[in-house]
């Protein structure tokens, strides 16, 4: 879905581009928004970045975007070698922060933002009911559990090892992702948009405007170093505002956002290009929505 959005706003906004997409196997959609789909194996293979290398050089690519967590992990050797310019990313150090969901809170913590309290479920279990367990790598909000007891928080930590638990923020219904964008001179964006999940999705979300929440996010890309694009995802509580995880990559809204005037994609772009760039003022209570849509290959 990312990619999907990706590549649409790239036909639209700047058609003159040739788009290649990868992905594992070709028995999907991606055929019919970029001009090809090569097949590449999976980014834990010790093969893959070499595949990849083979794709730029044959085909004469400007530019790469890497679309999920399991590429990032592995991607740092190709940043450094094409550039950062060259390779669209929030920048190495986001990455190796924002890609471990433990590692994520507690850099948070050293840069004196408060976090709900997260424990890496191979070494401890919470003390305190319901609390939240889910991948410590890994992205969306799939394989997220809710656990009521002990016994669940003990099954659950043998069952997958690699994960923490994490306090349960509360209310459900002030759940918001926050779209952070950072310019090269370090100015920031946020768009904040209060969202309701369908199958681990964002498929509705109204623009807000939380000024906590938003002194926070300019914090957080600050504080990170951050480099273009990242999504920050919290819920304001009784509290303020409290993060539960940080994306660094372009989320799932990135098409959302950008019907909105919140164009972080082609800002990236820009800016590798080396354009000047400048952020909109964005109105406040706008609703956008998820559709799907159903085509024939042939």
């Amino acid at each position: 879905d990312i990619a999907q959005g990706v590549a649409t706003i790239l036909k639209e906004k700047r058609p003159e581009i040739r788009l290649i997409g990868t992905d594992m196997n070709l028995e999907h959609g991606g055929a019919l928004f970029v001009d090809k789909v090569l097949q590449v194996p999976i980014a834990t293979s010790e093969v893959y970045l070499e595949r990849i290398r083979e794709i730029i050089d044959t085909n004469s690519i400007d530019m790469v975007i890497p679309m999920s967590e399991s590429e990032l992990l592995v991607f740092s050797p190709l940043i450094d070698e094409l550039g950062e310019d060259y390779c669209i990313t929030t920048g190495k150090d986001v990455i190796k922060i924002c890609t471990d969901k433990l590692k994520t809170m507690n850099t948070l913590t050293e840069l004196g933002i408060k976090t709900p309290w997260s424990l890496e479920a191979e070494h401890d279990t919470p003390h305190e009911f319901p609390c939240i367990f889910k991948a410590r790598h890994g992205s969306g909000s799939k394989n997220i559990f809710l656990v009521e007891n002990n016994d669940e928080a003990i099954f659950l930590m043998k069952k997958f090892p690699r994960s923490i638990f994490q306090e349960l923020l509360e209310p459900e219904n002030k759940e918001v992702t926050c779209a952070v964008y950072r310019k090269k001179d370090g100015q920031v964006a946020v768009l904040q948009l209060l969202r309701k999940l369908t199958g681990g999705l964002t498929g509705w979300a109204k623009v807000i405007d939380d000024h906590e929440t938003s002194e926070m996010c300019k914090s957080i890309a600050t504080g990170l170093d951050l480099s273009g694009s990242m999504n920050i995802q919290l819920r304001i509580t009784d509290s303020g505002p409290r993060v539960f995880e940080i994306n660094p990559r372009f989320s799932s809204t990135v098409l959302m956002r950008h019907r909105l005037g919140f164009s972080d994609l082609l800002w990236a772009i820009d800016e590798a290009e080396g354009k000047r760039i400048e952020f909109p003022n964005i109105k406040i209570g706008q609703c956008m929505v998820r559709v799907q849509d159903a085509k024939n290959l042939q």
